[in-house]
């Protein structure tokens, strides 16, 4: 062990540095222990259960790394670095990594050339479009999307990408929730979640808090699902071909609820937010629906799947289809937990495998943990989007250090 100095303000504080150790890869379903609440009442911010805990955030350095647990078999490395605000990736049939950055406004394009592990420097093919986040790549087309609209690109052959189109214009407002994500499903339809306007409230636009589709021109807008909170992460399970999304749960009503959900996403289905929460809970704190008791609502609502520990806030997802890990990570799902601000201790700030058998989702266990130190004081961050690279290993964004790391398996 070695004894790493960095300054944090004006204090100094002394960080020992060690192997990235191993953690327990075995499946555990988390499941939050239940939390007397008070009863119904306004919704507003003011009405905080939760504690505020917003861990201070450190400058990545090198050393940090060693810091960090990682299943067995399995290493992390610096694929890029400094690169501001870096969210959603999509990896093109070449290798090619692009990365969002809403802050930007850009899109940038990352590739290893020389298989080492790492990018070389970046290089834009979008820019001018003010907090652009999601993105996907369908049959030589990017596909992206800012809070209210929808843009394609022809991605050319030397990667960069020809002038971008608006397809589709009018999504709702950000509000709370401004992050746009996309995908195409096996349909051959553009899949775009849009998250809620607020932490809980009666919506006024039907869009809010639902997963959009449409066709690739952007016609034929429809609500395929509806009472998601905000579903940022989602895709379609490889061997069954069903839909899956993480959605996160409100604020404010305590440090173990509600909790963050794995739904199955079926169409016309009502998951239950503002209302209801995981399999079929009443939401303690806002009013009751028009026409119907939260109880009622709640039964009419899609139960969750699985269920895990609240205000972690999923981000990306991905199935895994690669041979660089063993086969029984195939049809799993790798999802960064971004990390809370509001619960004492601190929770997320990891990546997650989601395991899967039989198509069916079992239970959550760590891959890489260890963002968070001080005992859940400080972090060096909070993770985003989540990729599988073509060689298999997998890609983790950190859109506050500016990082995107390497997760590779060697046994």
């Amino acid at each position: 062990m070695r004894t790493v100095s960095f300054r944090r303000g004006r204090a100094l504080l002394l960080v020992a540095s060690v192997a990235a150790c191993s953690s327990d890869s075995g499946p555990s379903t988390i499941l939050p222990p239940k939390t007397e609440v008070p009863g119904e009442g306004n919704p507003q911010e003011d009405t905080a259960i939760s504690n505020t805990l917003r861990p201070e955030l450190l400058p990545f350095t090198p050393d940090l790394l060693q810091r960090l647990t990682v299943a067995p078999g399995f290493q992390v490395s610096v694929f890029a670095q400094e690169l501001g605000d870096p969210r959603m990736m999509a990896v093109a049939p070449d290798g090619a990594v692009y990365v969002t950055r809403p802050k930007k406004g850009d899109v940038v394009r990352l590739h290893d050339g020389d298989g080492d592990g790492r990018a070389e420097a970046p290089l834009t093919v979008l820019s001018g479009l003010e907090n652009v986040h999601g993105l996907t790549l369908h049959e030589g087309i990017a596909y992206v999307a800012t809070p209210t609209e929808l843009y394609a690109a022809d991605v050319q052959a030397d990667g960069s990408w020809g002038p971008r189109r608006r397809i589709a214009s009018g999504l709702p407002d950000g509000g709370q929730h401004a992050n746009r994500t996309m995908a195409v499903g096996p349909d051959g339809k553009l899949y775009v979640s849009v998250g809620s306007s607020c932490n809980a409230c009666a919506e006024t636009n039907p869009e809010h808090a639902t997963m959009l589709r449409m066709n690739l021109d952007g016609s034929g807008r429809e609500i395929f699902a509806q009472g998601l909170r905000n579903t940022i992460g989602f895709g379609w399970q490889p061997q069954t071909g069903e839909f899956w999304g993480f959605d996160h749960g409100s604020d404010h009503r305590g440090d173990d609820i509600p909790p963050e959900e794995l739904n199955r996403l079926l169409p016309g289905k009502d998951y239950g937010w503002p209302y209801a929460y995981g399999k079929r809970n009443e939401d303690p704190v806002i009013d009751k629906p028009k026409n119907m008791t939260k109880q009622e609502y709640a039964q009419r609502s899609e139960p969750s799947v699985l269920e895990y520990q609240a205000h972690s806030a999923p981000i990306g997802m991905v199935f895994y289809t690669g041979t660089q890990f063993p086969p029984e990570f195939q049809g799993d799902a790798f999802v960064a937990m971004r990390g809370s601000w509001n619960r004492k201790p601190a929770t997320g700030y990891k990546l997650v495998r989601v395991h899967f058998e039989s198509g069916q989702p079992t239970g959550f266990s760590d891959v890489v943990s260890g963002f968070l130190l001080e005992g859940g004081r400080a972090h060096f961050a909070r993770l985003a989007g989540v990729a599988q690279a073509k060689d298999g290993s997998v890609l983790l964004g950190d859109d506050t250090g500016g990082v995107i790391y390497r997760v590779s398996y060697r046994p």
